[in-house]
């Protein structure tokens, strides 16, 4: 199922995205999916925080009150890894779509064939998104994780701890090199090996100060002294490339 949320204070310009959305999905039926609409910023941060998140955030930039940009960076604040699509008619904002990993940035009024070909793309990517996991051995049995789900992971003793984005999981003991334990995760170019002990995944890291990793949850992660400068560029590239790549 996709689930989409439309936000827009002009009601007219409301209706007018949600039915483009609604004839995107008829076109789409094995996608099974929902459009739910907003009229500010606030209203849909309540409904992502109380009843769960969306797949794909569309939202309009300029709105009295809460922004665009400020509800994206609050979803993402939330653990919220839905795209977000901006519309706007200013192009003003391209540099703060970027702050919050927005995966497009559209100009109002929206041709209807660029909004459809958007959309492609960020179902593509959330196809891909949700494929991609790892199967770890636990205790209680195999677990299987999405990658998207995954913040980091650290070498604890002689497990991996797996900090998610719905708590933590511990493997079983390893009796193999923690990089060979990571490697299905580092064959994703989402996560950086750091050091002997972490592998961290951009797409939860909202920023790098100094040697510090900022999570989208509020956590941070001392990187190595030897790793900080190459992780923090490595970073910047997988968001540059991130926005072009489709």
């Amino acid at each position: 199922m996709l689930r989409i949320a439309v936000c827009d204070d002009e009601e007219k310009q409301l209706d007018q995205t949600a039915a483009l959305l609604h004839t995107y999905l008829r076109s789409h039926p094995s996608l099974d999916g929902q459009v739910e609409t907003f009229r500010s910023g606030s209203a849909l941060l309540a409904r992502a925080e109380g009843a769960g998140g969306f797949d794909l955030y569309v939202l309009d930039i300029l709105m009295p009150e809460l922004s665009g940009i400020d509800t994206g960076r609050r979803l993402r604040a939330l653990g919220e890894g839905g795209e977000i699509v901006y519309l706007t008619s200013s192009n003003d904002f391209a540099a703060d779509s970027y702050d919050v990993r927005a995966f497009f940035y559209l100009l109002k009024p929206v041709e209807e064939n660029k909004l459809l070909q958007v959309l492609d793309g960020a179902v593509k990517k959330l196809n891909q998104r949700r494929n991609s996991a790892v199967v770890v051995t636990t205790a209680d049995g195999s677990r299987r994780i999405l990658f998207e789900c995954i913040r980091y992971v650290e070498r604890v003793g002689r497990v991996m701890r797996y900090y998610c984005t719905d708590g933590t999981v511990d493997s079983q003991t390893i009796r193999v090199s923690f990089r060979e334990m990571a490697a299905p995760l580092l064959a994703d170019r989402r996560f950086f090996l750091c050091g002997a002990s972490f592998v961290l995944n951009f797409q939860h890291v909202t920023g790098v100060e100094g040697r510090t990793a900022l999570f989208d949850n509020g956590q941070t992660v001392l990187l190595p002294r030897t790793v900080a400068t190459d992780f923090k560029k490595s970073w910047g590239n997988y968001w540059l490339e991130e926005n072009t790549a489709w």
